[in-house]
């Protein structure tokens, strides 16, 4: 253990490699009217080329579930930019976070069988529909 009480590099290295593959995703879901940051909510944050990117999201496909009647998904995939200059670095960044539905809508959602605008537009790979 760090002085911080994190993992060292061999520590995080082992237990990653001892980690059962295909394990599903089930993030905790941030509540409903959630108040301030959200940083020690569950979720992922990527970051780099959209290319790779694109390659871990992949990997994440999972998580489109969570894109229903009773959660929804928030997910903001911008560019970077410089926090003095404010100009884009190149790079990319990728925040992806399962949100509670309002109360009202998950009951209107159940009530008329509707979920998410975005599930129909969800192929059951996980890919966009034009």
């Amino acid at each position: 253990m760090t002085k911080s009480g994190g993992l060292t590099k061999g520590e995080a290295l082992q237990r990653w490699a001892g980690l059962t593959p295909g394990q599903p995703v089930r993030p905790a879901v941030v509540p409903y009217k959630h108040k301030g940051s959200t940083y020690d909510q569950d979720g992922v944050r990527i970051t780099g080329s959209r290319d790779f990117i694109d390659s871990v999201l992949s990997r994440l496909t999972g998580l489109l579930e969570q894109e229903n009647g009773q959660t929804r998904l928030a997910i903001s995939y911008n560019p970077s930019t410089d926090k003095e200059t404010r100009r884009p670095t190149g790079a990319w960044c990728c925040y992806v976070q399962v949100h509670e539905r309002g109360h009202e809508i998950r009951r209107a959602n159940v009530a008329f069988g509707t979920g998410s605008p975005y599930q129909r537009e969800l192929t059951p790979e996980g890919a966009a529909t034009a």
